[in-house]
């Protein structure tokens, strides 16, 4: 899949269970792990690990492996998707990292969906 492809079916994840405050950062000029960041938030740890749980699922559904990190614990799940990073966070964990900030290296990189 093209990095646009891996975009809309991470996007389209989220969306389904109404992920919250969906960011996509372009990164491609910042590093060589992603072209793409999608930060959002999850009301709860509940929902932070189904919307983890769908994004896998629906990776899985069009023949990717992705790599998936704090499934279990539910307070920030990353999932790799190989060009697209995707980072679901319950809301005091985005707020004390700031990804947003850390990637937005004085562009106008990151772009609300939703």
């Amino acid at each position: 899949m093209n990095d646009d492809q891996l975009r809309t079916l991470a996007l389209d994840a989220l969306e389904e269970l109404k992920a919250e405050h969906v960011q996509v950062l372009d990164v491609r000029e910042l590093t060589t792990i992603a072209d793409h960041m999608i930060v959002c938030t999850g009301r709860s740890g509940r929902h932070v690990k189904r919307l983890g749980e769908t994004v896998v699922q629906h990776a899985k559904q069009a023949g990717l492996t992705p790599g998936v990190e704090g499934l279990a614990q539910s307070e920030w799940v990353l999932i790799d998707l190989n060009g697209v990073i995707v980072h679901i966070m319950q809301p005091t964990t985005r707020a004390y990292y700031q990804l947003e900030k850390l990637w937005d290296m004085g562009g106008e990189s990151a772009t609300e969906q939703g």
